[in-house]
């Protein structure tokens, strides 16, 4: 006879579940920034969840940045514009 063992611990934290400060699903223009940072395919990632974003909730109006090169520090004037949206993504890629 085989026995098998789970490896999984039981929660030793208390759970604290994570609400978004927009709710998308209920508002009327929500505006999402999406942040790639360069990596090889970070844009093409949040190209696509700009697509499902699209597709659940057609009022929401995502703008899509890159900073284009992974070692660099997101630019002032982009940050200023990401700052001014609803919410952000932000992604890496390989």
């Amino acid at each position: 006879m085989v026995q098998f063992h789970d490896p999984r611990a039981e929660v030793g934290v208390q759970i604290d579940p994570y609400t978004l400060s927009v709710d998308i699903a209920r508002s009327n223009r929500a505006r999402v920034a999406c942040l790639a940072n360069g990596f090889p395919d970070s844009a093409r990632f949040l190209e696509k969840i700009q697509e499902v974003l699209n597709e659940q909730h057609p009022n929401v109006e995502v703008v899509q940045f890159d900073k284009g090169n992974a070692s660099i520090a997101a630019p002032e004037a982009m940050l200023a514009e990401i700052e001014g949206m609803d919410a952000a993504i932000a992604a890496y890629g390989h």
